[in-house]
């Protein structure tokens, strides 16, 4: 038998959904203020994953305007019925609870149909025996929140003809633990003639934790395992080095063996950069309710897999002229600023007004952090001007990040590495370029990173050692990982560009 290594989904991959369609599985993570929207992956084993595309990839169908890093698309979930695939999830900024659908998941998926009278968060469908579909989605208590975090999971059929809201709306569960905080991110499963109703409760932060309950009825009542919480980290302490765990998703194989995804963050000397990744468990029945990792009862960074592994490609290089789906962008892209046709094989990036400490579309094409001993180079040749700046950058927020660019000011060109944190500027180093040709160059060891630019035969360290450990959640606030690849702004109107070829990131 073999062993697989958690995550399965390294950095930023929060919120996961998983399907399956014969031996075939799908996965989609959640996004936030990112565009594309939704990552969509492909698995013949679980373990080995392979993005086949975005789901929300057309400015029709995600509208990112004044989403904060935190806000946008929330946690989304995949299902699929008689030859058609589905994905529900929540744009918080701009219109609510939605799905998409498609018979080619790796194709073009459908314009959103907006759920009307749908209020909350983290919808998702279920499809009964008797051809009814189902939206259960977590809302606030409608009789007016006692508490932070006075939430429950409801219930309501959904006509897939009209894409409308049917029938009685029903509160199913309110959480395991008595005053339970933000039960969310339900899932309803049918299991033996029994509905399961597993959820995530306790925040998504330290207290995050899943817990199930079943019913002889679709619309309860559901009454709760016994053993609840069935997943949590919160009781093994701070110094564990797996935090987070929670909103977890249900699959059985073909031979009806069960797994379950779930979200989790690794701790890095106390914190956590990458953010919430994706992780993966065995899942036994035993009297009527599932056990995660029998005789752990936890998640493990290594452990045993029944499936054969399959595994899949995997990139360092990533040529910025193409369409790659791992690329990402902040909020809707403004298309006029990334010019792949004007030179052959490079991406002409043309400076944006917009900076990357506003809740705007500034020029950047990014890859998720994945690593934190990591490698990020790319060569650049520059027709910059004064007040221009073009490089590359490592992203938390809009007010956590640190960049090595190269600026123009009164004529002259510097490479300088500049960190914010908490909004304020600051340049570490700083080295006068005379060429418009350079490799820049960001290497993390841990916490720590060193900033470099290679100028024809000549490296220059720019700054070294530098602490970066704000570069995570517990220090920048919210939801998100770190995102990082090549940026350009100007305070000018008349901008000059710079081209970009390969953008390289390897895990050391």
């Amino acid at each position: 038998m073999q062993t697989y290594t958690n995550p399965i989904l390294e950095g930023f991959s929060p919120d996961p959904s998983v399907c399956a369609v014969g031996d075939d599985y799908y996965l989609v993570t959640s996004t936030f203020a990112y565009f594309p929207g939704v990552p969509i992956y492909h698995s013949k084993d679980l373990v080995n994953w392979k993005q086949i595309g975005n789901v929300l990839d057309r400015k029709e169908q995600l509208n990112l305007l004044g989403a904060a890093h935190s806000q946008g698309i929330f946690a989304p979930s995949i299902r699929y019925h008689e030859g058609t695939f589905y994905m529900i999830t929540t744009n918080v900024t701009n219109g609510g609870n939605f799905l998409v659908k498609t018979d080619d998941p790796a194709g073009d998926w459908s314009d959103p149909y907006f759920i009307d009278h749908a209020p909350g968060i983290d919808p998702s469908l279920f499809f009964d025996d008797n051809g009814k579909c189902y939206y259960v989605g977590t809302r606030e208590n409608p009789r007016g929140a006692t508490y932070n975090g006075d939430w429950e999971v409801w219930l309501q059929e959904l006509d897939l003809d009209t894409m409308t809201l049917v029938g009685v709306s029903t509160n199913l569960w309110k959480g395991a633990l008595r005053d339970a905080v933000w039960p969310e991110g339900p899932h309803i499963y049918k299991k033996d003639g029994l509905y399961y109703l597993m959820i995530a409760e306790g925040g998504t932060g330290f207290n995050h934790a899943i817990s199930i309950a079943r019913s002889e009825s679709i619309d309860g009542p559901y009454i709760g395992n016994k053993n609840n919480p069935i997943l949590t980290h919160r009781h093994l302490g701070n110094q564990y080095p797996i935090h987070n765990v929670g909103h977890g998703d249900l699959v059985e194989t073909p031979d009806g063996k069960w797994y379950l995804t779930c979200l989790a963050s690794r701790q890095f000397n106390g914190f956590d950069n990458l953010g919430r990744e994706t992780f993966l468990a065995e899942v036994q029945w035993e009297d009527g309710w599932p056990v995660i990792n029998p005789g752990e009862g936890r998640l493990l960074s290594e452990q045993k897999h029944e499936l054969p592994l399959v595994p899949v490609e995997t990139k360092e290089e990533y040529k910025l002229v193409e369409s790659d789906p791992a690329f990402v962008y902040l909020r809707n892209p403004e298309w006029a600023n990334y010019d792949r046709n004007s030179r052959k094989g490079w991406l002409r990036l043309y400076p944006s007004p917009s900076t990357i400490q506003e809740i705007k579309s500034p020029s950047y094409v990014g890859l998720r952090q994945t690593s934190m001993d990591f490698t990020l180079t790319v060569t650049m040749e520059e027709a910059l001007k004064d007040m221009e700046e073009a490089g590359l950058v490592v992203i938390q927020n809009d007010r956590y990040s640190i960049r090595l660019v190269v600026k123009g000011e009164n004529g002259t060109k510097r490479a300088q590495f500049i960190t914010l944190i908490d909004g304020e500027e600051t340049v570490v180093g700083s080295q006068v370029v005379t060429e418009k040709a350079c490799e820049l160059t960001i290497k993390g060891v841990g916490q720590a990173v060193k900033a470099s630019v290679k100028v024809n035969d000549d490296v220059f360290t720019i700054a070294e050692d530098v602490d970066v450990h704000y570069l995570s959640t517990k220090v920048a606030g919210g939801f998100v990982g770190c995102t990082m690849g090549i940026y350009a702004t100007s305070e000018r109107s008349d901008t000059g560009y710079a081209d970009f070829e390969t953008l390289t990131l390897t895990k050391d």
